[in-house]
């Protein structure tokens, strides 16, 4: 056997068994040193013992909760509406201060803090209940109303701010800040103006304000009132004309001799402006279920209107008195009947009703056929569909279009000579002068195509509206 190679360490120096040998193989490792323990007394020494985090305080109605209420400057009525102890029928600021006596009761040196500067709930906004609700009396002086509505804004931040520290201490089930100035406001302007009852729909007084400013913001609603009118006299426009050369504008011009008016009177300026006087209303609109051209009488029924008289300081009236004096001052002009209170909603159901329509018209014609051939020819549009692109007199305000009408009835046919008149019963919308003239081609088929001869109308009446 070879001896060993000289030099060789010994292998038992390596292994890791243990056999063969004692080798400790941790012998060489160095003992960490111990880290110096933190020293945090010096962040603890002005830490009070009775110091207590806002997540440990117990909610209303916890007298801890209450107590805490009263240190971060609760006031009264707050503190009514977060304690949850409120009694049916008690006004809150009533609750809240008897709260805060029983807290006393039970801790005589409970007080505010000191850096409270107002309470954190409502920013003191229930200590100027008096200032609210004599500016909103003041605002509402002089307008007749009983049905008013009121609506309170506050900043986004306030409203955020309150629910969250609502939430964190007040009772389950506490009230919104906003319902409850809300009601606080009406039930104090309630007892300052008489014969106003607070309410969610149609109102006729709309109240605004704004907790940020302290400003109210008052919104009269319109009056409306429906009725039928029969014009009587040809040349009276249904709505106010303003002057073609003044546009109205700078009170008036030569032209219109300073009225501002192509016309001198219309329908609605002879219903509205006596309404707008009993009222005080600031303005009005005149709605009509369609309308007739300036020189259409419209009798029969008459055409349902619903007068808009916007922002009235006066709400009573006596209906039938008005409807005297206003066909008194518009003899053989207009003539109104049937007028009561109406809504908003009656508007859209007038300017969205499409009611057949009845009217004679009168008109001369050069044809060459005997009276019989006549009236059995304008007989033969009876229940036709007319095709009519829209007349050119009305084509600078209307769509380029073809529009199809029904006719649904041609009766009482009268022929003298080579004038010709009947009665029509149609389809809303039809224009009826130019089913008896064509207007150059444009209605097909006409009374002018069925007779091959011109057409010229006369005048036109509307009869009935076929309506309500």
């Amino acid at each position: 056997m070879d001896p060993e190679p000289e030099g060789d360490d010994d292998w038992t120096k390596y292994a890791d068994t243990g056999y063969e040998s004692s080798y400790d193989p941790w012998a060489d490792m160095v003992a960490a040193e111990e880290p110096e323990e933190d020293d945090f007394d010096d962040e603890f020494e002005d830490y009070e013992e009775n110091q207590i985090s806002i997540r440990e305080i117990p909610r209303c109605p916890a007298p801890a909760g209450i107590e805490h209420a009263i240190r971060i400057g609760t006031c009264d009525h707050c503190l009514g509406r977060i304690a949850g102890v409120r009694i049916a029928g008690d006004p809150l600021d009533a609750v809240g201060e008897r709260v805060r006596g029983q807290a006393l009761e039970r801790d005589p040196d409970l007080k505010v803090n000191d850096d409270v500067e107002c309470c954190p709930f409502c920013e003191d906004l229930f200590l100027d209940l008096d200032l609210i609700s004599n500016r909103i009396a003041s605002a509402i002086d002089g307008i007749e109303c009983s049905r008013v509505q009121l609506g309170v804004h506050f900043a986004k931040d306030q409203v955020a701010a309150e629910e969250a520290l609502r939430a964190s201490i007040a009772a389950t089930g506490s009230r919104p800040l906003k319902a409850t100035l809300s009601d606080a406001i009406q039930s104090v302007v309630a007892n300052k103006v008489p014969g106003i009852s607070w309410v969610k729909e149609r109102p006729e007084l709309m109240i605004l304000f704004d907790t940020l400013t302290l400003g109210v913001n008052v919104d009269i609603r319109a009056l409306f009132l429906y009725g039928r009118y029969r014009k009587l006299e040809r040349g009276v426009p249904q709505t106010r004309w303003p002057c073609r050369a003044c546009r109205g504008r700078d009170g008036g011009c030569e032209s219109c001799n300073f009225t501002g008016q192509q016309y001198p009177d219309s329908i609605q300026s002879l219903v509205c402006e006596p309404l707008v006087e009993h009222t005080q209303a600031k303005s009005d609109a005149f709605h009509g279920m369609g309308r007739e051209d300036i020189d259409v009488r419209c009798i029969g029924n008459g055409r349902p209107f619903v007068a808009e008289l916007k922002s009235p300081l006066r709400r009573t009236l006596d209906l039938d008195k008005l409807t005297k004096e206003i066909n008194k001052a518009a003899k053989d002009k207009i003539e109104i009947t049937g007028l009561r209170l109406s809504n908003r909603a009656e508007v859209s159901r007038i300017k969205e009703t499409n009611a057949e329509k009845s009217y004679t018209i009168r008109f001369t014609c050069d044809h060459d056929f005997d009276e019989e051939e006549v009236i059995t020819r304008i007989q033969s549009l009876s229940g036709q569909v007319l095709e009519q692109q829209t007349p050119q007199r009305v084509a600078h305000r209307r769509a380029d279009k073809i529009r199809k009408r029904k006719v649904i009835s041609i009766d009482n046919i009268q022929v003298e000579e080579n004038e010709i008149e009947f009665d029509v019963r149609c389809e809303s919308g039809t224009y009826v002068k130019e089913l008896v003239h064509s207007d150059e081609g444009r209605t097909n088929p006409s009374v002018a195509a069925v007779l091959e001869g011109d057409c010229e109308v006369i005048w036109l009446d509307v009869k009935d509206i076929h309506a309500d």
